[in-house]
């Protein structure tokens, strides 16, 4: 065996040998050896040149992501699932209004509810590897990374769906190695941490598909499956799922609709290649037999593809775009509450503005991306009538001289918890944006601020109750003293009671009322209200709804809710809560009350506010508007030059204000009251025939404890005189039982008074006591003596004699005229000199020529006296204010009469002395100088039995018969002395 190994070895040997002997073989291992050499070298040379690329690869890969931070498994979790989800509206009762506006529509989706034919469509189009790699395909980016560098005309693109999940959710679509680094490596570490289910899942509710039917933006696939075909995804078909998956490699290039819902485009062609190359890949993959394949590219899309529906912002434009204002102002508060941030702390304007930027930019950017469920206090029923309300055109006037339509506002609110049921922004939003109702008209709220600022603050200061007097005449503003407080009519009525003035809708005395309170308590108040006040406001125009800053229907109807709520504001809202998909209730709304009044003043003040509706109340037409019976108060306003006009009325249920006017302050036409409360009525009437018991209530307003009902002298509103009662000027009505008087009036007293043509003056000094009568008049300190107020008495106080004097014309009364008898009946003219008084009725009997004083006839009444049948010779004198008399007139004869001496025992007429005559006609004289008498003994002013009138002057209502018996005795008395003629 060794010895064959030794033969073989040699034999080799000696071949090698024998071939090194050649040259041939020479070379060839010279050969050999160079390119051995050589393939060497380069070997060496192509490692180290890989290791050096790799290296300088890695190197720039590391430059590129060395800023890109080290996300987390839940960091990244919330990265990709923080995509911008619609959030919805709700109305009461979790009855769906719709979407709140936003630039992107997208509806959150589970990947088990999405059709695997889209699944499978989207997988072989976009990503075909998708279940096999790794977040990347190395392949796929080196040709991308090839083709960027040779500039090549074929771009195919490297991106997995990973790759453009990340790109969508946590980067930007900036084309730069910085970001395509930073892509894969996250990619990478999102493969690492979740499933393909999730990533896949993430993937179809992020990727943009264009636009919907009605134009508006659109993301995921539910969106896009209800916009463009109107099914669920879950419900989609082979070729529908072809032609959704085609759209995001152009979502806007591809989409079969125009934009703002104009329509289907003409030209489908694009999207359907498209939808055919997907088919055609899904068949490749074996996701679709031939026949599906054949039987999808003879699907119809145009005629498939979804009409445009009306949007919820087409519906509800002003109600979306309240509920969606709202909806930030709470959650941007809250986050500040929750970062310790108070605005007001904020010196700086400009950066408690940019403060308040920060944090509702926020809000507005969760709204929008966070699908919240949005539940408000509007009642859908109700809110739908009205709106139907103000399409009546015939509750509106016409259009002002700049062409613009009369606007109206309204807000109906619970009175219990503040929640508002319904509103009226607006005639069209699409002419004008602007809520008139929650955001607008910030203008003078006219008379309806008269109860809320000048009466309510005195009741409950007790300053001022119901029942007291406020002056009606002329006045101007303290600190303007050259404007004069006019009303609406431009004429003061006088005295009124504080009851009758918000009746009537007076402005002086709600001035008047307004400073008796504190200037102080009356800010205080309109703050607690809710009020935006300017400077020192309030001043004394903001009795009658002069302020800067007007409020919005909302809030001044709010502000009337205060007393139907026994005094506590509980301000109105109308998001009830807001909740995450998840069902987390972030925001639950909460009552609170602000005590503005107490309950005594809120009552007593509606009380007043109930015969606003009552004649001579400015809206007595309204109840009869309604279609029902309830427990109404209310207030009309209307503003300088009519340019605003306003009803608030309420009951024990809700409140509900009205506003009318132009945009521009424009005059409004016609009379706006009765337009206002028309319109009023009419939206109160359709809320009725939704909620008649509700409504409708046929409750009344509780009259809390505390409340009394006393008399008093309207006066001064003290416990009434003798006096006052005399004077009829005793009232009743309701007190706070805080306040009830307890002093007894005195601002009255006894003057003597006299009648100048038909008007009463104090009598002077030396006015003849006959002449003047006795009455009752207000003490001339008692008001101010710029009120002037006996110009301005009511009509019912006609029994006080106003503080006056006569004026004397300084001469003597020039003699009377004409005197005449006629049937037994003595007359003469009437004196025309104004400072008359009253006349004197002299008589003498047959045969005598003394004449006395018979009768004294005051000025103010009948120039005529019943005679007896006996002769008697008569004249008259006519005496003036300071008891100038005139000459007598004409003497006038009656009777058989003769002037001759009269025996003492012989009758004036002439006839038979014997004693049984004489003894009957004493009887009648003392018949005829007795008054008559009523069945209590009173003087009646009737004729007596006889028919004969009595001599002596009728006596007034108010005074006793001795006191007239005694002043015509002495006449009589004073005649007899000093007066023959």
């Amino acid at each position: 065996m060794t010895n064959k190994r030794s033969d073989r070895r040699f034999s080799i040997n000696n071949i090698v040998h024998y071939l090194n002997e050649k040259r041939l073989f020479k070379s060839f291992r010279i050969t050999y050896q160079v390119v051995w050499n050589l393939l060497l070298i380069f070997f060496i040379g192509f490692i180290s040149l890989m290791l050096f690329v790799g290296a300088a690869g890695a190197g720039f890969f590391a430059s590129l992501v060395m800023d890109e931070p080290i996300r987390g498994k839940e960091e990244m979790r919330m990265d990709i699932y923080n995509y911008e989800e619609i959030s919805e509206i709700y109305f009461a009762n979790g009855v769906y209004l719709g979407d709140l506006p936003s630039e992107l529509e997208r509806r959150e989706i589970n990947l088990e509810d999405v059709s695997q034919h889209l699944i499978n469509a989207i997988i072989a189009t976009e990503d075909e590897y998708f279940f096999e790699h790794d977040g990347i395909v190395p392949k796929a980016i080196l040709r991308a990374t090839y083709q960027e560098f040779s500039n090549s005309s074929v771009q195919t693109g490297g991106s997995t769906l990973t790759q453009q999940l990340i790109k969508n959710q946590i980067l930007t679509s900036e084309v730069s190695f910085d970001r395509k680094a930073a892509e894969i490596l996250l990619a990478l570490r999102l493969e690492n941490f979740f499933a393909k289910e999730e990533i896949l899942e993430a993937y179809l509710n992020v990727v943009s598909f264009g636009r919907n039917a009605n134009g508006r933006n659109i993301a995921g696939i539910q969106a896009a499956s209800q916009g463009i075909f109107g099914v669920d995804a879950s419900d989609l078909s082979i070729p529908q799922a072809a032609y959704i998956a085609g759209l995001p490699q152009s979502p806007f290039g591809y989409t079969p609709f125009l934009s703002q819902g104009r329509g289907v485009k003409e030209n489908l062609e694009p999207s359907l290649n498209r939808m055919r190359t997907v088919l055609n890949r899904m068949r490749d993959k074996g996701y679709i037999t031939e026949k599906e394949y054949k039987e999808a590219l003879t699907y119809d899309i145009r005629a498939n593809l979804t009409s445009p529906s009306q949007s919820t912002l087409q519906e509800y434009p002003f109600l979306l775009d309240e509920v969606q204002r709202r909806a930030i102002e709470v959650l941007s508060q809250q986050m500040m509450e929750l970062d310790g941030v108070v605005v007001d702390e904020i010196e700086d304007a400009e950066k408690r503005a940019a403060k308040l930027t920060e944090y509702r930019e926020t809000a507005r950017r969760d709204l929008r991306r966070n699908g919240y469920e949005i539940h408000t206090t509007i009642n859908k029923e109700i809110y739908d009538a009205h709106q139907e309300v103000i399409k009546d055109h015939s509750l509106f006037g016409g259009v002002s001289d700049l062409g613009e339509p009369e606007e109206v506002g309204a807000v109906l609110l619970d009175n219990k918890t503040g929640a508002i049921i319904s509103f009226v922004g607006g005639r069209d939003y699409w002419r004008e944006q602007t809520n008139h109702a929650t955001r607008y008209p910030f203008r003078s709220n006219g008379s309806t601020m008269k109860p809320i600022l000048a009466y309510a603050p005195a009741f409950e200061l007790g300053v001022l109750q119901p029942g007291f007097i406020l002056a009606d005449t002329p006045m101007f503003y303290t600190n303007a003293p050259e404007r004069e407080i006019t009303n609406f009519d431009n004429r003061p009525l006088g005295l009124m009671t504080a009851r009758e003035a918000l009746q009537r809708s007076r402005n002086v005395p709600a001035v008047k009322a307004f400073n008796r309170v504190p200037h102080d308590y009356a800010r205080e108040t309109l703050q607690k209200l809710g009020f935006n006040l300017i400077g020192g406001e309030p001043y004394e125009p903001a009795a009658i709804g002069g302020i800067a800053n007007g409020p919005s229907v909302e809030l001044n109807t709010s502000a009337y809710s205060v007393f139907a709520n026994e005094g506590k504001l509980i301000p109105s809202y109308m998001i009830e809560k807001i909740v995450t998909r998840d069902g987390e209730v972030i925001f639950q709304h909460e009552s609170e009350d602000i005590e503005v009044f107490s309950p005594q003043t809120a009552y007593l003040t509606l009380d007043m506010l109930r015969d606003v509706q009552v004649s001579p109340g400015t809206a007595p037409n309204l109840p009869g508007m309604l279609n029902f019976r309830t427990d109404l108060a209310g207030k009309t306003g209307t503003t300088n030059s009519a340019h605003d006009s306003w009803y608030v009325g309420f009951n024990p249920n809700f409140t509900m204000g009205v506003w009318i006017g132009y945009d521009t302050q424009r005059p409004l036409q016609g009379r706006t009251g009765p337009r206002t409360q028309r319109i009023w009525a009419s939206l109160a009437n359709a809320a009725y025939e939704i909620e008649p018991e509700y409504i409708g209530t046929s409750d009344p307003f509780k009259m809390p404890s505390g409340i009394v009902r006393q008399s008093f002298c309207g006066i001064s509103g003290l416990l009434p005189s003798e006096l006052c009662r005399e004077s009829g000027l005793v009232q009743t009505d309701l007190f706070n039982v805080k306040f009830v008087p307890t002093k007894v009036d005195d601002s009255l007293e006894r003057v003597n008074f006299v009648m100048l043509k038909g008007e009463p003056y104090r009598a002077l000094e030396n006015t003849p006591l006959e002449f003047t009568k006795e009455g009752i008049t207000i003490k001339s300190e008692y008001f101010s003596e710029e009120e002037n107020l006996f110009e301005f008495l009511p009509k019912n106080w006609g029994k006080l004699i106003p503080d006056r004097l006569p004026e004397d014309n300084g001469k003597t009364p020039e003699q009377i005229a004409t005197v005449s008898i006629d049937d037994n009946h003595l007359s003469w003219s009437e004196h025309l000199d104004e400072d008359i008084i009253g006349y004197r009725v002299y008589g003498a009997p047959t045969g005598t020529d003394i004449f006395t004083v018979i009768k004294t006839v005051l000025s103010d009444e009948e120039l005529l006296m019943k005679l007896h049948s006996r002769p008697y010779a008569y004249k008259v004198t006519a005496v003036d204010v300071v008891g100038r008399e005139s000459e007598p007139s004409s003497i006038v004869y009656n009777g058989d009469w003769q002037e001759r001496p009269i025996d003492k025992d012989e009758d004036l007429d002439g006839d038979s002395n014997n004693d049984e005559e004489k003894e009957k006609e004493k009887e009648e004289d003392e018949n005829e100088n007795k008054p008559p008498r009523d069945e209590n003994g009173n003087n009646n002013g009737e004729d007596n039995e006889d028919g004969e009138e009595d001599l002596i002057p009728d006596p007034l209502n108010d005074f006793t018969y001795l006191r007239e018996k005694r002043r015509h005795l002495d006449h009589l008395r004073q005649a007899m002395e000093t007066r023959y003629i």
